[in-house]
């Protein structure tokens, strides 16, 4: 079956930004301590704010998200915020966009990665569409990587090029999921938080899930059946499991690519000097 590339993005908006609220000794400017005491970690202004030396001035690092999915060719965005994100809503209303459309989705409480993918659904409308984080910072090689798969997808990330490419300390990269394929790369299973022996018997070229998903209509009915996990939340990890265990094949796309991420107030500084030359084009 051909089916059509992609470019509709959800970007999941509503966090609580709580490693972003704590106090870390971090030399923050105004804005961006506001940000942080807000645990805003979307809207953290990066970026050299000084155009003299060549730099970009300051931007919400939402918006260079936005930017590198519209290089990747998304350009229909939605935001999933919370009822009380005005901020966002009304910083979006004044931009002058060229490139991309923003509409928003409400995902009134804070109960999961799913609830919030569930909250799109009226914006997918039945189209297939790219889930990512508002928080990551993904390069656009590898969501036009994802747009060219098949049905339902999502990136495998080196681990050894997150190591080297990105502002993420090795010992968290450890932490986070691994994607378990089969012979022919579709996904078995999200091997989440994996003990020491599992990270080691994968090898450091592991493939590392960083909630970056091409879905068609069927994560809707995921979402719907799946139940809370034992945070109490619905989670996205939890919906595509659901799937495959009904039988829809999860291609893995394998990227040697690093992944920017803005989780704390330690990461500002990093992200803030990996990004102060790239230009936002909205």
């Amino acid at each position: 079956m051909n089916e059509t590339m992609p470019t509709k993005a959800v970007i999941l908006a509503r966090g609580l930004g709580t490693r972003m609220r704590r106090a870390a000794d971090v030399d923050l400017d105004e804005d961006q301590r506001r940000a942080a005491e807000l645990g805003l970690k979307a809207m953290m202004p990066v970026g050299l704010g000084d155009t003299s030396g060549g730099g970009q001035p300051a931007h919400p690092f939402l918006d260079h998200v936005i930017s590198e999915l519209a290089d990747a060719g998304l350009t229909d965005i939605c935001l999933v915020i919370g009822p009380e994100h005005d901020l966002v809503r009304d910083y979006y209303a004044t931009l002058d966009l060229s490139r991309v459309r923003i509409s928003f989705a409400v995902q009134v409480e804070a109960l999961g990665t799913a609830d919030a993918v569930r909250a799109a659904r009226g914006f997918a409308g039945g189209d297939r569409f790219v889930m990512v984080n508002a928080d990551n910072f993904y390069p656009a090689d590898a969501v036009r990587a994802l747009r060219r798969a098949p049905g339902t997808a999502t990136v495998g990330f080196d681990a050894a090029a997150m190591v080297s490419r990105s502002n993420i300390p090795a010992d968290r990269i450890a932490a986070f999921a691994i994607l378990d394929t089969d012979a022919e790369g579709y996904l078995v299973d999200l091997i989440e938080k994996p003990p020491a022996d599992v990270v080691a018997r994968f090898g450091p070229h592991a493939r590392i899930s960083m909630n970056c998903f091409l879905f068609g209509a069927s994560i809707f009915n995921a979402c719907d059946a799946i139940r809370p996990s034992a945070r109490g939340e619905y989670e996205i990890v939890d919906a595509v499991r659901w799937l495959i265990a009904a039988g829809e094949p999860v291609t893995v796309v394998p990227v040697a690519e690093g992944v920017l991420d803005m989780s704390g107030r330690t990461d500002v500084p990093l992200v803030a000097a990996a990004l102060a030359s790239r230009p936002v084009r909205l």
